[in-house]
């Protein structure tokens, strides 16, 4: 027969082989051998399949494929939701691999076609294989239960031999390693000697299990017997009047015989039993075993709840829980559509929640275990300094427990809780330890399946475990922790936000709790307006929430002293309610000034505008700065004077200017420690402006970093800056161009109505902020 050659597209898969005469569908997920099947189906020509022999991370080479691989039509290609790819072919025949084509869109492969095996025995060798192999087949459904009599009729009603050998191939369950050695076989007797050896080890290996299995029934009847004559022992112990420990030893190994857990978790308990049976004389020791017994006992090792995860439902939960937050909500839901499709668990990132106070962090956790009916766990780490605390203390120390995460399972009562770790940029450390480090192994996929506490001193498997935390600063979260850990930004409330949260939720949940019926007391929308500008500043809805209830407690007093039946509170009665206003917002210059720009400055609750003034006098060449400002700010101050004296020709300011005057440089609320770069351009124009005598425009704010050559570098809390330039009446705001994607991931409710200058050096943000003569 001539040699067939042809170059066809090529689908790798690993840990499959396929065989000649089956309709049969696989996952994949390569994108070359997803186009290589696409590209066949469409064009209606073949697709060489073949198995992949050494795994590798890139595009296989030759040498990582078997030499022998199949020919098919395909018939179907779905895509799944989980970036899976389904390909349902009829393979045709078997082809040998000549040479492989890395190219694109996807693999080709130069393939020869190749012939049917050779029947190289004769007539009566080809029947003492058939009953041989019909005899092994029998001989295999009676040990393997998984065999349907159907299958075992069909083979064996099958006479032609090489159809036999690979109907046997295709329909018992073989290893792939095997069928690819069926496959690469060239005559029958090859293929006869596989089918043959791999029945026969299957026959052993299946009966030596069973042989075993009857050996853990024998063991199940000796611990019957074990129970009665533990009940004899009973009651010879009570006549004694041994009684209190036993008694307690004996229900302890009760629940043992009860508890979901691994015979080595069971081990260890009844060990602590039997020495607990010999405490009776011994009460202080009698009590320590007790209560490590009992710790024991009230962990989950193998209980779990079950998880549900209804997408519709998380949504709903979400979206009536909190206002806003559409970002971390898309994460969170996609993040559950991943556990979805892992039901034996897999790999799942830790989710860290970064934001201000108040922002929800949270109850956003909480809904989600409401969303997924799992227990709900919360793990306080602000101020935890001792490892111990994580760990648990070892039991030779007086008074010594589990750390706090085995105490969370414990609490939960199931080893698939959600588990919030709160505050974990508050950890500390000192000489007992760092907790941080401590927490590494919980947090890692790869270890916290045993995680040992010094405690519990057995293996505890966390790997179920749902970890979700929460930090105000990400800055003060150790890298090693933070690595482990994906952040998702839970950004500051718009004023419009916190005025539906207040509508929404706040006001109804605190007449609920002071006892305020809804008709009883109405609060105007002006009225929630003014809280929200003069009496709370920050990122959050505690304060805010803090003064509804003020103004509930005031409107019940009202209502019980006064016989009052309502109560309404306006923009004109609210200082009865909760006084003067406490905050005014620092409004935009009315007029162009000379040494005055306005800056924007992020702080842990929110965004604020920073008014830098600047002033020239006479001196000797110094640079003060006033407003207690950190060391980051100083250094940024000097690098922009640096600036401006290297280009000090292009402004007509002479060559000693700065050896006869000095700078004095101040910022306002000189109580309140400030830091950090982005005021750099700021600070520079302000110099700038003083020293040329040249108007910086009133309506006007900047942010952004400078360099020793006048770059203007990204900065970060772009989004409460913006916030708060609008706050203030701000119509134009000077941000590095390289912050243009922030930008545009930011609602129009804020920046609506800014004017936004994308500025790449201080030439850019002099010729906008700078009134010429």
């Amino acid at each position: 027969m001539e040699d067939k050659r042809e170059i066809v597209g090529t689908a790798v898969l690993n840990n499959t082989t396929l065989l000649p005469g089956m309709l049969v569908h696989f996952d994949i997920s390569d994108n070359k051998s997803v186009k290589a099947a696409e590209n066949a189906m469409m064009k209606n020509v073949d697709l060489f399949i073949v198995t992949l022999k050494n795994q590798v991370d890139d595009t296989p080479e030759f040498d990582d494929l078997y030499k022998v691989g199949v020919l098919a039509k395909v018939k179907q290609v779905i895509k799944m939701p989980n970036k899976m790819t389904r390909v349902l072919v009829e393979v045709k025949l078997r082809a040998e691999l000549l040479e492989i084509i890395l190219d694109d869109p996807f693999i080709r492969a130069e393939v020869c076609e190749l012939a049917d095996v050779s029947n190289n025995v004769d007539s009566v060798v080809l029947e003492a294989m058939k009953r041989l192999i019909k005899e092994l087949i029998a001989d295999y459904a009676k040990v393997n239960e998984k065999i349907t009599q159907e299958t075992v009729k069909s083979l064996v009603d099958t006479n032609d031999l090489s159809q036999l050998l690979l109907q046997t191939a295709i329909n018992l369950p073989i290893n792939y390693a095997v069928k690819q050695e069926f496959l690469e076989a060239e005559d029958i007797s090859t293929q006869y000697e596989v089918i043959n050896k791999t029945l026969s080890n299957e026959i052993q290996v299946i009966t030596i299990k069973n042989q075993f299995q009857e050996r853990v029934k024998k063991q199940i009847d000796d611990n019957q017997r074990e129970y009665v004559l533990r009940e004899q022992m009973k009651l010879i112990r009570e006549e004694l009047g041994e009684t209190d420990v036993v008694s307690d030893a004996d229900a302890f190994a009760e629940e043992v015989s009860k508890l979901k857990a691994s015979d080595e978790v069971k081990e260890r308990i009844n060990k602590e039993i039997n020495r607990f049976r010999t405490q009776s004389n011994n009460p202080s020791e009698a009590s320590v075993i007790r209560s490590y017994i009992e710790t024991l006992l009230e962990l989950p090792w193998d209980k779990t709840s079950k998880d549900s995860i209804d997408l519709t439902n998380t949504k709903k939960v979400l979206d009536s829980n909190h206002y806003g937050l559409e970002k971390v909500k898309e994460r969170i839901m996609e993040y559950l559509a991943v556990r979805a499709l892992q039901p034996e668990g897999g790999y799942s990132p830790i989710l860290c929640l970064i934001g201000p106070p108040g922002t929800g962090k949270t109850s956003i956790a909480k809904s989600v275990a409401e969303a997924l009916d799992k227990e709900y766990v919360r793990i306080s780490l602000g101020g935890v300094r001792d490892e111990a605390e994580i760990r648990g203390h070892r039991k030779t120390y007086v008074g010594a427990m589990p750390g706090r995460i085995a105490n969370g399972l414990r609490q939960a009562g199931f080893k698939n809780p959600l588990m919030l770790l709160d505050e974990i940029d508050k950890l500390g450390g000192d000489y007992k330890g760092d907790p941080s480090a401590a927490l590494l192994e919980v947090l890692d996929p790869e270890q916290n399946s045993k995680f040992r506490d010094h405690y519990i001193e057995i293996p505890i498997d966390l790997s179920a475990v749902l970890f979700i935390a929460t930090a105000n600063d990400v800055r003060t979260i150790p890298r090693p922790l933070l690595d482990r850990m994906e952040i998702i930004d839970v950004n500051s409330y718009t004023a419009n936000e916190k005025d539906h949260i207040a509508k929404e939720h706040l006001i109804e949940k605190q007449k609920k709790i002071n006892g305020i019926k809804s008709e009883q007391l109405f609060i105007d929308d002006d009225a929630i307006k003014k809280i929200i500008v003069h009496y709370t500043r920050e990122s959050g809805v505690r304060t805010l929430e803090r003064k509804i209830a003020q103004i509930c407690r005031k409107a019940a007093r009202e209502i019980v002293e006064n016989h009052k039946e309502s109560v309404e509170v306006t923009t004109d009665n609210l200082t009865k309610y909760l006084g003067n206003e406490i905050y005014d917002i620092d409004p935009a210059n009315l007029t162009d000034e000379i040494g005055i720009v306005r800056g924007l400055a992020w702080t842990s609750v929110g965004g604020e505008t920073l008014q830098i003034e600047v002033n020239v006098m006479p001196g000797k060449g110094n640079i003060m700065l006033t407003g207690k400002l950190g060391d980051v700010m100083k250094e940024s101050a000097t690098t922009g004077l640096s600036f401006i004296r290297s280009i000090s020709e292009r402004y007509d300011i002479p060559e000693d200017y700065f050896e006869k005057h000095d700078i004095h440089i101040h910022i306002p609320e000189g109580a309140v420690p400030k830091d950090g770069p982005s005021a750099g351009i700021t600070m520079a124009t302000a110099m700038i402006s003083a020293i040329t005598g040249k108007l910086v425009r009133a309506n006007i704010a900047m942010t952004g970093e400078i360099t020793l050559r006048g770059r203007v570098l990204p900065i970060g809390g772009l989004k409460e800056k913006l916030l708060a330039a609008k706050v203030a009446g701000i119509t134009k705001v000077l941000v590095p161009y390289k912050n243009k994607t922030d930008v545009s991931e930011i609602s129009r409710e804020i920046t609506g109505g800014l004017e936004i200058v994308y500025v790449h050096n201080m030439d850019e943000v002099l010729n906008n902020a700078l009134i010429e003569d």
